[in-house]
């Protein structure tokens, strides 16, 4: 025996570093992992599958690597899996979102119960104008006291719904929103009935303080229906399928917007001839709304949620002290709190844009200025399209970069309709624009809280989302008429543009640090 034989034995195997690896067997860590051997190294990337294939094949060859780009690697444990077992890789798209009859049947009672809230400012239209309007008296002051009353709700109440949303079942509260937004509307018509002879309260008939009154209950179960909506969501769809999810949301919400404003008032009218032929009295458009309501509340019924119960024997924290909680969450957590800027910033754009679109309507030689809903109609068209292609194609890129690029697409087509606003067709197509980047702004904001709040925190998140956007819709409503009026269209077009992207900056410099929470 040779000296030194006892510390360097003979290996009756050859060494696997002479030997190159046969079809069929893994190839040496390395070669999967990169220079550094980790899977989750900074200059490490996981190989997609084909490219894996391929790999496992010759590992001998190096051009098989892509370039190692730490800031691409999205979800690699569950990228490792897809890898190791490729023949339970989730599906994408629409498809599977489709087959899931839990969020099928969410979505069943979103369309109804959506058609029903745009379809009841119609109503309460019509019921002015048919009761209390005068002939030399113009509409708007009876429609901006509606519009007050249901505003009101959204701010006073948006917080504290998302509160007791947390501590109710989910599915209790979508079904008894429902049904008592559906017995509300059709209490009106017994109620207009009962006090049509009373005498006015000052210069207010009674029948439209009664109104008041039920838009004001009606607006304020929509508060808790909203939480509740997107606190069930995470728990019928997986997180991978999240945002097709969403996007099928966002398109029946711009569908039910252009849909319930377009045909809102021949479907009210064709239902009241149609229970007048039958003798019943004047009651056909309440039965048209309420009815949309009631069934989205017989449609969640059948909601299969698996929701853990509340345990009642502990005690709860107090509303407040609940909602200072939900704050402390989004300080705690960026991912969260940049989405809920950016959606923040959004909603006020449009909310913006929908004050701006009757006088845009106004310079345009094509279109009179009552025809200001075809441009409205060119955002939803437009972020209808934009949510349709995410839903198939999204899931391919971070929500962070899907904003990013989302915001690009805004600012630009904001500041293209700053040049163009005097024409009708370059302006719609501006418009249009606008709406299909926006989808793609909303749409991965709001899958990126649903995936990253955690079921018990989701209710209180979600109020002060809801309260927030809410306020974001309101002061727009005030500050862009007085910034046209003061700066012109084009001035105004110009800041909403810089505004989108400073928001951008913003949300990139909040989370550029910051781990996603993906324990949800």
């Amino acid at each position: 025996m040779k000296p030194g034989s006892m510390h360097n034995p003979v290996s009756p195997q050859p060494s696997r570093k002479t030997t190159p690896p046969t079809p069929g067997n893994p190839s040496p860590r390395g070669k999967l992992t990169g220079n550094q051997g980790s899977p989750f190294s900074d200059e490490s990337k996981v190989i997609p599958f084909d490219k894996a294939k391929v790999l496992l094949q010759d590992s001998s060859d190096p051009s098989i690597h892509p370039p190692l780009n730490g800031a691409e690697l999205q979800e690699p444990l569950a990228q490792l899996e897809a890898l190791a077992h490729p023949e339970v890789s989730p599906e994408r798209g629409f498809l599977p979102v489709l087959k899931n009859r839990a969020f099928l049947t969410l979505w069943s009672g979103q369309v109804f119960s959506q058609l029903a809230d745009k379809v009841y400012l119609v109503l309460m239209i019509a019921l002015i104008a048919s009761r209390f309007q005068q002939d030399d008296q113009p509409i708007s002051g009876w429609v901006s006291s509606t519009m007050i009353a249901s505003t009101i709700p959204a701010i006073l109440f948006g917080s504290i719904a998302g509160v007791y949303v947390d501590r109710w079942s989910k599915k209790g509260v979508l079904v008894a929103t429902n049904l008592l937004r559906g017995l509300l509307v059709f209490s009106l018509p017994v109620m207009l009935w009962a006090v049509k002879d009373w005498a006015p309260w000052g210069e207010t008939p009674v029948g439209f303080a009664l109104m008041l009154v039920i838009t004001f209950l009606v607006s304020t179960l929509t508060q808790f229906f909203a939480p509740a909506e997107q606190s069930v969501m995470p728990l019928l769809v997986e997180k991978e399928n999240l945002l097709s999810a969403n996007s099928l949301y966002t398109t029946t919400m711009m569908a039910s917007v252009i849909i319930g404003f377009a045909v809102g008032e021949p479907l009210l009218a064709l239902a009241d001839q149609l229970f007048s032929g039958l003798g019943v009295m004047d009651l056909g458009k309440e039965l048209v709304v309420g009815g949309g309501y009631a069934i989205a509340g017989l449609l969640l019924l059948l909601l299969k949620t698996g929701e853990v119960p509340v345990d009642k024997t502990i005690e709860r924290p107090h509303v407040f002290a609940d909602i200072k909680d939900g704050l402390n969450y989004l300080g705690k957590q960026a991912h969260v709190r940049a989405a809920l800027i950016q959606l923040v910033i959004l909603f006020s754009v449009f909310a913006a844009l929908s004050v701006l679109a009757v006088r845009l309507a106004e310079v345009m030689p094509e279109i009179k200025s009552s025809q200001f809903g075809f441009l409205l109609a060119a955002g939803g068209l437009g972020m209808a399209m934009g949510a349709t292609l995410l839903g198939n194609f999204g899931q391919r890129i971070s929500n962070n970069r899907l904003a990013l690029y989302g915001s690009t697409g805004v600012a630009a087509a904001l500041s293209a309709l700053a040049f163009t606003y005097t024409h009708f067709w370059p302006s719609f197509g501006c418009l249009a624009l606008v709406g299909f980047f926006a989808a793609a702004i909303g749409i991965p904001m709001q899958t990126t809280i649903q995936q990253e709040t955690p079921e018990d925190m989701r209710g209180k998140v979600f109020g002060l989302q809801n309260n927030a956007v809410n306020i974001a819709l309101s002061l727009p409503l005030v500050l862009a008429g007085i910034g046209e009026s003061a700066l012109g269209l084009k001035v105004v077009f110009l800041c909403l543009s810089a505004i989108v992207l400073a928001g951008a900056a913003l949300t990139w410099y909040i989370t550029r640090n910051a781990i996603p929470q993906t324990d949800v």
